[in-house]
């Protein structure tokens, strides 16, 4: 069993803590934000994540768990520090340092015995070198301490599950004793533990999410190629998803990525190469294709009606992907605001992640954890989440309630034929259009 204290009590720190404690370790997560700690203390989870508050609550009983907002007791009490707080996007595209400088500068004053200092947040390459510099600074030298980069792995939605069946662990340590260490505490998890540098292990968590996002892209644009020659997107990520060089994860084309990693990860690490003087093609093509898909998505949309003025339109999804309430990224964020600005009267539906999009879009729309509320009456449908509330719809009954059958899909979820048998106007992500005689578009009728 190991000492540990969780600075960030944020996605990673929360989920990475509660699931060390559940495997034996004594932890404390740690915030600045006493309120939060306040809540945390009361059972109340600042994140939505499935599992997450049972698991939290399980081990907070057994005496495994704690929260605390005195982060100098912690730290003088733990054998293992990881820092897990924040490094949002600058506008440059940067990562923004400033919370892991001033925990490297907390750990520093307050170091009374060797310590592991771990980086869970996803940070730039060379910033284990600068943590392990200002704790020198602070501490004057006085205590020796390691600095180990353990980037984390987990998906939003699954964070759990893939947290305790990690399909790898890469610890990047300036010691032998602090990889032995932290690799100890990753083997309730995982056998496969990947040794390396700290400034190899940081690039790795760039490189794992840049490649992922550029497979989306990759198949985005592929599928605005089979738009234009009559193919179906679907078939071609079936047909190479087979190779096993490839792989058919994350060959899904729809309206694009989003979330607290993708589109920040991949503009850090076009950050970085431009720091180190390289030109970085493929990253800004993946970045650019990403953000033209909401356009492209929007395009239907606008081709379909014609105009916007005075038009209901439902949008289904406002979270970046299901079983999580985070709206960073999330296309709803961009598509929204437009379609209020073009005169569209927006009614939107998210069973978790409304009370985060007021906080970001207001009330540029009204909000309905009803989805057929928010279907009722309006002119289309846009699907930008694919929560399994939207997948199972009764799609006659949405006929019945709609001004007139009009779903521009940004998941590609129903099958064509189906819905041409329905009677739908059906306009999906790299497949052919499927028209319902009721409506009559220009675009389509000039093709």
């Amino acid at each position: 069993m190991k000492k540990i204290a969780v600075i960030g009590t944020g996605y990673v720190g929360l989920v990475s803590g509660t699931c060390f404690a559940d495997s034996g370790n004594q932890v404390t997560c740690c915030d600045i934000d006493q309120l939060k700690i306040k809540e945390l203390t009361e059972g109340i989870m600042p994140i939505y994540e499935p599992g997450l508050k049972e698991l939290v609550h399980k081990n907070v009983r057994k005496g495994s768990l704690k929260f605390s907002a005195n982060i100098s007791q912690e730290i003088k009490e733990a054998e293992v520090i990881l820092i897990a707080v924040g490094t949002p996007m600058t506008s440059s595209g940067k990562a923004d340092l400033t919370y892991v400088k001033q925990v490297a500068r907390s750990i520093g004053e307050n170091l009374n015995s060797y310590k592991v200092v771990v980086t869970k947040s996803t940070v730039p390459v060379g910033t284990g070198k600068l943590i392990e510099s200002v704790i020198r600074e602070y501490d004057n030298g006085k205590h020796p301490f390691d600095v180990v980069s353990n980037p984390e792995f987990l998906r939003e939605g699954t964070a759990i599950k893939d947290t305790m069946n990690m399909e790898r662990a890469v610890i990047g340590a300036t010691s032998e004793k602090a990889f032995q260490l932290i690799a100890e505490i990753h083997q309730p998890f995982t056998e496969n533990i990947v040794k390396a540098s700290l400034e190899t292990a940081e690039i790795i968590k760039y490189a794992a999410n840049a490649f992922l996002a550029t497979k989306i892209s990759f198949i985005n644009d592929i599928a605005n190629i089979c738009e234009r020659v009559g193919a179906d997107v679907t078939k071609v990520s079936a047909g190479i998803g087979l190779d096993s060089r490839i792989g058919n994860k994350f060959l899904q084309a729809g309206v694009g990525f989003g979330g607290s990693c993708f589109p920040k990860d991949t503009a850090a690490l076009l950050h970085i190469s431009e720091d180190c003087g390289y030109d970085f093609k493929l990253i800004k093509a993946v970045i650019e294709t990403n953000e033209g898909q909401r356009v492209q998505l929007v395009k239907k949309l606008l081709q379909a009606l014609g105009s916007l003025q005075g038009k209901t339109i439902s949008v289904l999804g406002l979270a970046f992907k299901p079983d999580t309430d985070d709206i960073r990224s999330s296309p709803a964020l961009d598509i929204i605001p437009y379609l209020t600005e073009q005169g569209a009267i927006v009614k939107a539906y998210d069973p978790i992640a409304i009370v985060e999009a007021k906080k970001q879009i207001g009330y540029q729309c009204t909000y309905s954890e009803d989805i057929y509320e928010t279907i009722t009456d309006s002119d289309a449908c846009m699907i930008l989440t694919d929560w399994q509330d939207v997948k199972t719809l009764d799609l006659p009954l949405v006929k019945q309630l709609m001004k007139q059958p009009l779903i521009v899909d940004g998941r590609n979820l129903f099958e064509l034929e189906m819905m041409k048998q329905l009677g739908f106007t059906y306009l999906s992500v790299g497949r052919p259009a499927i028209q319902s005689e009721s409506i009559i578009s220009k675009a389509f009728t000039k093709n």
